[in-house]
Order: structure tokens, then sequence, then C-alpha cells
């Protein structure tokens, strides 16, 4: 580890491994990146075609503004899911599945179209069907990246997703426009069709060894489960959802009502929207590149209120912008502000996740970013009409300024990432399976100078954290009324094999803090600890 004592100079990562296109360096990374841009391509491609085919179809404003549902509304229903599986599964097959369903669907939308079939409800199931791809496949590739690249060049290879996304957004909606004005919306969707199985078979030449656990596969529910208990006992895991609400459901105003705004320029029309969205993508990337050099500059609360700061005065003067020669730098700095804030966060969810719960954590995140981005457009739009599109930003910056500085004081971030290293100290069990299935208990018994107790009871709160992220059904703590000193911490999981599946989620923090338990114990003896059966 970087942070070691020991480490030597030689060891230590050169400038060069921490540029910005250092993680390019890596074939296996530069493969998966330049699929996952075209996988992002094809997404806005599709969102311009369905947009534009849904006018044609049925012109009322609501089934046009329903596609753009039904593209995320499966990133609610199945982001846990698709996180969970993606921990459980091989993520090479998986992510590979996922390019397959997203070119079978292409597929199907495109004949429809081709034989006149398509009706305004069927489009809407096909999106919505386009979309469990696409809500299915973020996750693993967010699990994927850490395993690619070493911990030193994460921050840089996020920064290059980022760009991977900022660029679609610029090369989807034109090579859309071109297609569907050449020869028709069918082929946008025979398009991305042929460029999905394109991907795919790139994906099916990475040679990556999946590792079976002997323990056999997680049950779906319980490895959900487990990912949510996990997010709710990390403390840093929900100060990085909180911000990443809070930003995303104010910065999602300039978006949502930026064709407003667009037309409210002189001389407004599509073309002007387009070049406020390119200028915001141009941005965005530029930051992204120089998102090491800003890293090192500014520490990452000092860095997320700058950002927003920044955002809010974008989208404030894009608003009230007497031309487009003003509208256009201002989008620019909004872009940059936009990842730089993004990027910061994704990188401390990254960092505060093992990589066992690492798929299931960040599709929380993404749901969180999502979910305050659907929620941010509608109720923007909604003031909006009470007031005007140009209060509607100004509020919603003002808003965005206060409420992240409330939060960067009110909530909780202990400031100092765990060393989530796999650690196999700790010994597991050579009991044999119990013959009837059920939930156990383990007790371990301390005994502490009762002097300590206070103290021990307060470290016995960081225990329940442990305990209950690696997946524990219950957790609680006996104190002896007859015997002073005498502490049994009782844990509980939902079956046998659940409770050795924790002994593979240790990590080396978690060895730091049984030493730390240890070194209350008074007997020369280690903790006694003993298992039971819970009869159902």
């Amino acid at each position: 580890m970087p942070e070691h004592p020991t480490e030597t100079a030689a060891a230590r990562p050169s400038e060069e491994s921490q540029s910005a296109f250092a993680p390019l360096g890596n074939p296996v990374f530069r493969m998966l990146w330049l699929t996952w841009l075209v996988a992002n391509t094809t997404m806005w491609m599709n969102d311009v075609a369905g947009a534009w085919l849904m006018t044609s179809l049925a012109p009322s404003p609501l089934w046009v503004a329903l596609v753009q549902s039904a593209s995320t509304l499966p990133v609610f229903l199945l982001g846990l899911p698709s996180g969970a599986l993606a921990d459980i599964l091989d993520r090479r097959r998986f992510l590979m599945v996922t390019q397959f369903w997203v070119a079978g669907i292409a597929t199907v939308t495109c004949l429809a179209v081709l034989m006149d079939w398509m009706t305004a409800p069927l489009l809407l199931a096909l999106t919505f069907a386009n979309g469990v791809g696409l809500a299915m496949r973020w996750p693993v590739f967010a699990a994927i990246v850490p395993e690619l690249v070493p911990r030193t060049q994460l921050p840089a290879a996020l920064a290059l997703n980022g760009v991977s996304m900022n660029a679609s957004r610029i090369i989807g909606p034109l090579v859309a426009g071109a297609v569907i004005a050449g020869a028709g919306s069918a082929w946008v969707f025979a398009l991305n069709a042929a460029l999905s199985v394109a991907a795919g078979f790139v994906i099916m030449r990475w040679r990556r060894e999946h590792k079976e656990s002997p323990l056999g596969r997680e049950r779906l529910a319980s490895a959900m489960r487990v990912g949510v208990q996990f997010v709710r006992q990390s403390g840093r895991m929900r100060s990085v959802l909180v911000r990443i609400a809070l930003f995303f459901l104010h910065s999602t105003a300039l978006l949502a009502l930026l064709p407003l705004i667009a037309r409210a320029l002189p001389g407004g029309q599509a073309g002007t929207f387009t070049v406020l969205l390119a200028a915001m993508g141009a941005g965005a990337i530029m930051a992204a590149l120089q998102m090491p050099r800003i890293r090192k500059l500014l520490p990452l609360q000092t860095l997320l209120f700058t950002g927003t700061v920044l955002q809010a005065a974008g989208a404030v003067t894009t608003a009230f912008a007497p031309s487009i020669y003003v509208a256009v730098p201002a989008m620019i700095v909004a872009g940059m502000a936009w990842i730089a804030v993004a990027n910061s966060l994704t990188v401390a969810a990254q960092m505060a996740l093992p990589d066992w719960v690492r798929a299931r954590g960040m599709s929380i995140y993404q749901m969180s970013l999502m979910g305050s981005t659907a929620v941010g457009a509608a109720l923007w739009g909604q003031v909006a009409t009470w007031t005007s599109v140009h209060d509607s930003v100004a509020i919603a910056a003002v808003s965005s300024i206060v409420l992240m500085g409330l939060a960067q004081r009110l909530v909780a971030d202990r400031g100092m990432e765990e060393d989530l290293t796999p650690s196999n100290v700790f010994k597991v069990p050579s009991a044999q399976v119990p013959p009837r299935p059920g939930r156990i208990q383990v007790n371990i018994e301390y005994l502490i100078d009762p002097t300590r107790s206070a103290e021990f009871m307060e470290l016995m709160q960081e225990s329940r954290r442990s305990r209950m992220s690696q997946g524990a059904l219950d957790w609680q703590v006996l104190c002896d009324l007859y015997e002073p000193g005498r502490v049994i911490e009782q844990v509980t999981d939902e079956s046998w094999t659940e409770h050795l599946r924790r002994f593979d989620r240790v990590t080396a923090a978690d060895v730091q803090l049984r030493d730390r338990k240890l070194a209350f114990h008074v007997r020369e003896l280690p903790p006694r600890v003993t298992r039971f059966l819970i009869e159902p």
C-alpha cells in the first residue's frame, strides 16, 4: 500500500502514472473505455431517435416527455438488483450480455419501424426495454474500473469516464440527427444494434478470470439487503449520497429548462439549444482532463463547495444572458464545475467501497443521482410555472449554495479513508455445517477493566458498524449485572453460509478494529467465542 512506512521512493507512483491519460496506457482499460464511449453514444442516439419518432406517432407533449421517463424508469426499478447481480455473477459476461440485450432491442425497434408496425405505446415499451439494458450495465462497469487500474490512477480513470460520457453527449445527437435527416429514424436503431453487437464481441475478447466463491453464489434478496446495509453503516457513503443528491437536485434546473432558455435568446432556435449543450459538454471534457491537477490544489470539501458555487454562477449567467455569446462561456463554466463535483463524489464513493460490495454501492449511488435529477427537473419546472424560467434557475442556484454549505457543516464525514484491503487474518470456524438450517448467533465474551467501560462501549459502536456492514442481521452488546467488566458482543447471521461469508469480507480496517478491542481484554487467553443455532 502506498501509505506503508517502508515504501521506497522507487515504489511511489511517478508523475506520469498520475497524469490524466495514464489509465489509457492499460490495454484492457483502453479497450473497455472505447467500448463505454460507444455504449454511451448509442444511448444518446436512441434517446434522440426515440423522441423524434414519437413526435410523428403522437405529437402530444405528454407522449414525447414519456419517452424520457420510459428510458430512466428502469434505473429506479433495477438499480439495486443490477448492482447485486454484478457482484454475484461474472462481471465480464454480465457486461457482455447487456450489450447484446441492447442490440436485440434496437433490432426489434428497427424492424417495427421498417414494417410500419410502430405505435406510441410500443415505442414506450421498447424504450423501457432498452433502458433495462442501460440500468443493468452501469453498476457492473463502475465495479470493473477499479479492478483495472492502480488505486492512484482511479481518479484519472473516473475522469476519463466523464470525458466519455460528455463526448458521447455531443457525438450521439449529431450522428443521430445526421442519420435521421439522411435515411430516417429506423437506421439510427440499426446503427445502434450494429455498434452494440460490436461492443459485445470486443468485451468477449477480454480474458478476465472470474473467481467463484467456494460458498456458492449469494441469493439475490440477501445480496440486496447486504448492499443497502453496508451503505447505511458507512458514514462516508452516506455523506457522498447526501452531497450528490443535493448537487443534482439543483444543477438539473439548468438542463431541464435549457430548451426554454435557448428559445428566449435572440434568434433562439433548435441549433441554439444544441450549441449550448455542446458548450457544456466541452467544458466538462476540459475540466475532466485537468482533474488530477485540480484534486492536488483543492481538498475535497473545498472542491465540492467551490464547484457548487461556480455551477450556480454559470447557470444564473446563462439564464439571464442577453445573447448566445454570453451564454456559451457560462455553459462552459457550468460544465467544468459539474464534472469537477460529479467526478470528486464518484471517486469518494469508489474509495469507500470494498470490491465485494462495489457494484451494489455504486448502483445505490446511481439511484441517488438519477432520483434527485428526476425530482429536480419536476420541481424546478413547477417553480418556473409559478414564477418564470429565469427566476426558477436563480432560486435553484441560491438554494444549492445554501444547502451544500449546510451539508458541509452538518452531515458527518470522518474525512478519512479506511484501509479496505481484503484480509484473511480471521480464522474461519472449522465446525461442520449445522444439521438444520437457521440463524447463527455468535457470542464473543470480553473481560475488561470496569473503569474503562465507557471507552470500551464507544469502541463497541464501531464494532457494530463493522459487523452490520459485513452483512450481519443483528448486533447487540450484553453487560453482566453481577460481574462488572464482563461484556458479551452478540452477532446474528442469516445462516451458516452467510456467517462464513463475513470472513471473506474482512478488511485490514476490520483487523485494526479487532486489535483495538483486544487491547481492552484483561485476560491472557483471548475472548471466548461460542456459536449457537437459533431454532426456527
